[in-house]
């Protein structure tokens, strides 16, 4: 089983401990070539460096590529600590931090990001039409081209960055620390749920909308348990972020990019943020379960996880 697997591998808990800790700063150190850029350009200016203080003005500083490419950047460097703290410390390598089976499934990936691209596109361009007076055609070949280019590049790895730290070495650590599996579901959704907290969503609609994020993190932390391996997750959330940030954008989003359309509309929070946790994840879940044959799900999602009979660290 996929949590099971941290125990071929050095597993203390202060490794889990210290790693979580060690990888979240190496993340926030990302964010410095952004602040430092965000700064040049204000200073040159002669603008008011108080800006920096307000997420929302700080995300205006700058064209919103370059922002968007600065901000990316600060996840693959979180991205590159966690692989490289896992491999010198954990002594694990990348395919069991993944997966149970041999090798990553790519096509188990594809169909994760296939699912919620195509479903998104759907269901975007139906309210496009249904309601047009929501939305700004603002598409404009050149800059578009450019964000098309950082987002397929970089948005991967800001969402690999995610599934790794939360439904790989977490739920493998907290689940091995735990000897359960939903004790590894429940926090690493709520601390990636938490995470989200400072996202400009929360300022615009309200505490109601970590109901959505912390369901995303149940959502993806049940397809992971339930598949043995973070494929489907990392295709799923890759698919999610880049369609979300080629295709529609908004004044009040984390991602406000060169897209293809612009929300215009005034956001309510209510049944826009409950639908997709308690009816189209529940309904996303049942077509992949009956795609990969899933099973036993009350074993998987609650069942204790048995510790080898020889527990032995391996392989300095």
């Amino acid at each position: 089983m996929f949590i099971k697997l941290a125990y071929n591998f050095l597993h203390e808990g202060w490794r889990y401990l210290l790693g979580f800790i060690v990888v979240f700063i190496i993340w926030q150190l990302g964010s410095i070539p952004f602040v430092a850029v965000a700064m040049l350009k204000i200073f040159a200016e002669g603008g008011d460096m108080t800006s920096l203080e307000d997420p929302n003005q700080i995300m205006s500083v700058l064209d919103s590529n370059l922002t968007l490419f600065l901000m990316l950047l600060s996840f693959v460097i979180g991205l590159a600590g966690l692989f490289f703290w896992v491999k010198k410390i954990h002594k694990q390598d990348l395919i069991s931090l993944t997966t149970t089976r041999k090798k990553i499934d790519w096509g188990r990936f594809a169909f994760g990001f296939g699912l919620i691209a195509i479903v998104t596109v759907i269901l975007t361009v139906l309210d496009y039409y249904g309601n047009p007076d929501d939305y700004v055609f603002q598409f404009e070949a050149g800059p578009f081209i450019i964000l098309a280019v950082i987002a397929i590049i970089l948005i991967p790895l800001q969402t690999s960055y995610e599934e790794y730290l939360f439904r790989g070495y977490l739920m493998q650590g907290i689940g091995v620390a735990a000897k359960n599996r939903w004790v590894p579901l429940i926090v690493t959704s709520v601390i990636f749920g938490g995470l989200h907290a400072f996202n400009p969503e929360v300022d615009k609609l309200g505490p109601i909308i970590m109901v959505y994020y912390i369901g995303t993190g149940f959502f993806l932390g049940i397809m992971t348990l339930m598949d043995e391996g973070l494929e489907l997750a990392l295709g799923f959330h890759a698919g999610n972020n880049l369609v979300a940030a080629l295709l529609v954008t908004a004044d009040w989003t984390a991602f406000q990019t060169n897209s293809i359309l612009k929300d215009i509309s005034e956001p309510t929070a209510g049944l826009d943020i409950l639908i997709p946790v308690l009816v189209i994840y529940p309904i996303f879940l049942g077509i992949m379960a009956w795609r990969y044959k899933w099973t036993n799900w009350r074993e998987k999602l609650f069942g204790k996880i048995e510790v080898p009979p020889e527990d032995v660290s391996v392989i300095e």
